[in-house]
């Protein structure tokens, strides 16, 4: 259970600048693409250490290990609470991807771990539930809490859900040992680094993020400038997007198994066309955008899961390691989206981040067709 309630609270820190954007961005006075950075570096210290730092601490007790990275993620929050300038709170956010990036290297061999057999595979699904859960209601909420009270409420009930989090696991957490093939490291990645299809599926993954995230980041205030939507509604509108999340989870849980390759096409060309049709739809009505992210948390929630049943089966042995690489890859895509939409913001032209977006997905999406399908043989 508090590996759940941990799995949610590190993906709503990890989300909720996306929701409070604007609001960061006049309390510094900054604009929304230079608070966007927060977004851009988080997402690049986590792309950077996931892997480095899931070896280096491979023989720790993970015990400890994990109430150390609670501990920095509860100190971090404190930091971004008395943040008196942006790169102070830049700073403190760095801090929390330090801790996110060893959390989701260890978090799921951990459930595994203190799992009986018969139950291994619902604590997954748990754990899982638990990161999901952070879209459909720690973003909404934090961004609830934040126009209420402010921004610096959200990252203070973040940290005090932290040392709750960690009083738990300090009285009920067993200690597990790490592990001491330190020689298997260098194997363990070669093996990964030479599968075709796993080096396409990062590939494909690192692109199609990217455009993905282009339009998702700046999602808040492109439906508040540019489409003129209401705060409550903007609210809404984001929760609809992490409910289209759990939709696409029941979606892959029954469908899956049969169509492999038409979800996965469906999902890789879904996205781009959904951000393609983001300002043209504005256009006829504010209404339809909520529809429209309805289907964007869907394609990407499938995508998501559907690569990660692929990465299992193109590594079964050195899963954990390769599920690593992958998280890093995606947060590298989190972060070069930041990036590309915070460009096209500065330059001006704020309405077009989702054609942005769809064309860099679309090139994704066309490789995808081409070349992994096939070769997958799904």
């Amino acid at each position: 259970m508090f590996l759940t309630v941990a799995g949610f609270t590190f993906n709503t820190s990890e989300l909720i600048p996306i929701g409070l954007l604007s609001d960061i961005a006049s309390d510094f006075g900054v604009t929304e693409a230079y608070a966007g950075w927060l977004i851009t570096i988080y997402a690049w210290v986590v792309a950077l250490l996931s892997l480095p730092l899931m070896l280096y601490f491979a023989r720790m007790d993970m015990r400890k290990l994990l109430l150390g990275i609670v501990t920095l993620f509860f100190v971090s929050h404190i930091g971004s609470v008395l943040a008196e300038g942006f790169w102070t709170l830049m700073a403190s956010r760095v801090g929390v991807a330090c801790a996110h990036s060893i959390f989701w290297s260890i978090a799921p061999p951990m459930a595994v771990e203190v799992t009986p057999n018969k139950s291994r595979s619902t604590a997954l699904s748990a754990l899982v539930a638990g990161g999901g859960i952070a879209l459909v209601a720690g973003l909404p909420l934090g961004r609830v809490l934040g126009l209420i009270a402010g921004w610096r409420m959200t990252f203070a009930a973040l940290g005090i859900l932290a040392g709750l989090i960690l009083l738990g696991l300090f009285r009920v957490f067993p200690s597990l040992p790490g592990s001491e093939k330190d020689e298997s490291r260098t194997a363990m990645l070669k093996d990964i680094l030479h599968s075709k299809p796993l080096m396409m599926i990062y590939l494909i993954t690192a692109v199609i993020v990217t455009g993905h995230y282009t339009g998702y980041s700046y999602i808040e205030p492109f439906m508040d400038r540019i489409v003129g939507m209401e705060p409550e509604a903007i609210t809404f509108t984001l929760c609809l997007f992490g409910v289209a999340g759990l939709l696409g989870s029941f979606v892959m849980s029954r469908y899956f198994s049969r169509y492999p390759g038409r979800i996965i096409v469906s999902a890789c060309f879904g996205l781009p066309v959904i951000m393609l049709i983001l300002l043209p739809v504005s256009w006829i009505s504010s209404w339809l955008i909520a529809p429209l992210c309805v289907l964007w948390g869907l394609g990407i929630t499938v995508y998501n899961i559907a690569f990660q049943n692929e990465i299992i089966v193109f590594s079964p042995h050195n899963s954990a390691v390769a599920m690593s690489i992958y998280s890093g890859i995606f947060n590298l895509g989190i972060g070069g989206g930041a990036f590309v939409g915070g460009m096209v913001c500065r330059g001006g032209a704020m309405e077009y981040i989702g054609y942005v977006g769809g064309v860099i997905s679309l090139c994704a999406a066309v490789y995808c067709l081409f070349r992994f399908i096939p070769r997958a043989k799904l």
